[in-house]
């Protein structure tokens, strides 16, 4: 059964991609700023309501450096860190089969190839974030998620449970890797995202902080 559900992963993820690198580079470039901004105006719109109610704002993130045709959110990340004053920090792949290290990242942050020829900064502060923003192969509309077969999110996402620290996932994903109607089992070690955020819209409901 396992091989079964690892094998049929394999062919989504296969089928997945080949939908993505189809996307004309207008499509792309057009759905990459309208996920830009509807983040932007979700964690804006929420900051200001914790803020009148007088609780906690989130006050970092940790994002993803494109890859692979991925939306692409550095003009955002930029604007979070110069214009809004939030805390934003990338992956690094320390170990392999062990969890993420979120580490810090501004505008000025020299960066260097890590593993799988990823762009990762250089700088060494360590940050544990209250959103994290989920590269997205293929999504359901319950907020299971298709990654790239390695792991690392899941485990990431479970350490962050384990150590009782809230936070709140959002996967960024095309529209393409909708998995409706498809034959998707999600594997046991799997972690539920929060929400999905495509170039469509919100596939699952933006979460309320």
């Amino acid at each position: 059964m396992i091989q079964n559900v690892e094998h049929n992963a394999a062919a989504l993820r296969t089928r997945l991609k080949d939908l993505r690198a189809g996307q004309a580079a207008i499509d792309t470039n057009r759905g990459a700023l309208l996920i830009r901004g509807r983040l932007f105006t979700w964690l804006a719109t929420n900051r200001s309501r914790l803020r009148e109610q007088g609780r906690a704002e989130p006050t970092t993130i940790a994002a993803f450096w494109p890859m692979d045709k991925e939306p692409d959110l550095r003009p955002l990340l930029v604007q979070w860190v110069e214009e809004e004053g939030l805390n934003v920090c990338l992956p690094v792949v320390s170990e392999t089969d062990a969890p993420l290290r979120f580490v810090e990242w501004t505008p000025d942050t020299e960066m260097e190839k890590g593993r799988y020829g990823i762009e990762i900064p250089t700088s060494t502060k360590t940050m544990q974030p209250d959103i994290v923003l989920v590269p997205t192969l293929g999504y359901t509309r319950q907020g299971d998620r298709l990654g790239y077969g390695k792991g690392y999110y899941d485990r990431t996402l479970a350490a962050l449970k384990e150590q009782n620290h809230a936070f709140t996932s959002i996967g960024i994903a095309w529209a393409v890797g909708d998995l409706s109607g498809q034959s998707y089992q999600p594997a046991e070690h799997d972690q539920r995202l929060d929400s999905v955020l495509t170039d469509k819209g919100w596939a699952v409901p933006a979460p309320e902080l």
